[in-house]
């Protein structure tokens, strides 16, 4: 039997040269792979990004296009910890708009009714989903597939009937009024210009964190579970701890969009985190490609702009957007980040960079 060194060193050597192929091949392969990750060029591509994330709130659009673009981003990273539950570690989860509640909660309550800060009970909302996770994860990720699918949409479920019949504690079916949005003394964060700002700020530096992680060995941990889980655990890597981690943080990251939406709204209830919530973030996952760090921003903007674009069409925009939908998926099976990919190799002559490794 071959030792788990040797082992190693084959899984590791690049797929061209294992198969016999041209060297041309490996070359191609190795142009794809991600450039060394550095916090220097991180640091500057997140200044750079929320810039133009920022733009909207700086340029001053209408209320209403201000709105669904802090919408956007704020779907973005739900979107992106989705993705790093799916995408890269390979678990179906449908509690995704749960988690977001229970965000959406941790600010209302601890920020409106209680009048901590902003950051504060973002921070808090992240713990709480964080923590849940854990608990959910636990005994939910000894099952796998669609078994796991069913698991978590059990969760959405039961956190539906905690949020309308916990009426001490959520308000039930009224809800909480009044949260408030973030204020840093003097600056009060009330206008929605100012407010998209904030969102985008956090959004970006959420969304680096990720990205440091998936270029970490956590990352290349998630990926080879996805890959092959019997082989990861053949190579020493502790499957379950990963799985379970890779929940956790994609439950703490949606619980740091629920936050972000229900000061965006001033209002939370069970009807501000539906079911369909999950369907959606599943959805912009899926649409914008599975595994690619950039494609929830894909999904996301699509699935958010692209029906209010569609309304001018009345009563056919469902129909419309469901047909786009079902073409993107089964011509585009790796979502829309492949009509990036085409252009890119088509302008450069040589394959996208992918962001992590």
């Amino acid at each position: 039997m071959k030792s788990t060194a040797s082992l190693r060193q084959r899984i590791q050597l690049p797929a061209g040269r294992r198969a016999g192929n041209a060297p041309d091949d490996a070359g191609a392969a190795t142009a794809a792979a991600p450039r060394p990750w550095s916090w220097r060029r991180t640091a500057l591509g997140a200044v750079l990004v929320t810039a133009l994330a920022a733009s909207p709130g700086v340029l001053g659009l209408g209320s209403y296009w201000l709105y669904l673009c802090t919408l956007t981003l704020v779907y973005l990273l739900g979107a992106s910890g989705l993705n790093l539950i799916l995408g890269y570690a390979g678990q179906i989860s449908l509690a995704q708009g749960a988690f977001m509640g229970v965000g959406g909660y941790a600010v209302a309550i601890l920020g409106g009714e209680h009048g901590w800060p902003m950051p504060l009970s973002l921070l808090a909302g992240a713990v709480c989903g964080f923590l849940l996770g854990l608990v959910v994860g636990a005994p939910a990720l000894r099952v796998a597939t669609h078994y796991l699918a069913m698991v978590t949409l059990g969760v959405e479920v039961i956190y539906l009937l905690v949020a309308e019949n916990q009426t001490g504690l959520t308000g039930g079916a009224l809800g909480i009024s009044g949260v408030p949005r973030p204020g840093f003394g003097p600056l009060q964060l009330t206008s929605d210009g100012s407010y998209h700002i904030f969102v985008a700020v956090v959004v970006v530096l959420v969304v680096t964190v990720l990205y440091a992680i998936l270029n970490s060995s956590w990352g290349r941990a998630f990926k080879s579970i996805r890959e092959n889980e019997m082989r990861a655990g053949m190579l020493g890597v502790n499957v379950r701890a990963y799985k379970l981690l890779a929940f956790a943080i994609g439950c703490a990251t949606a619980a740091i969009a629920g936050g972000l939406l229900a000061s965006l709204t001033g209002y939370v209830d069970p009807d501000t985190f539906p079911l369909d919530l999950s369907f959606q973030l599943l959805l912009m996952v899926v649409v914008g490609g599975l595994g690619r760090f950039e494609a929830p921003l894909l999904g996301a903007v699509l699935v958010t702009m692209l029906p209010q674009v569609l309304h001018g069409t009345q009563n056919l925009y469902l129909i419309i957007f469901a047909v786009l939908t079902l073409l993107i998926i089964m011509f585009m099976p790796k979502g829309l980040i492949t009509l990036w990919d085409r252009a890119y190799e088509k302008v450069f002559g040589r394959p996208a960079p992918q962001l992590t490794k």
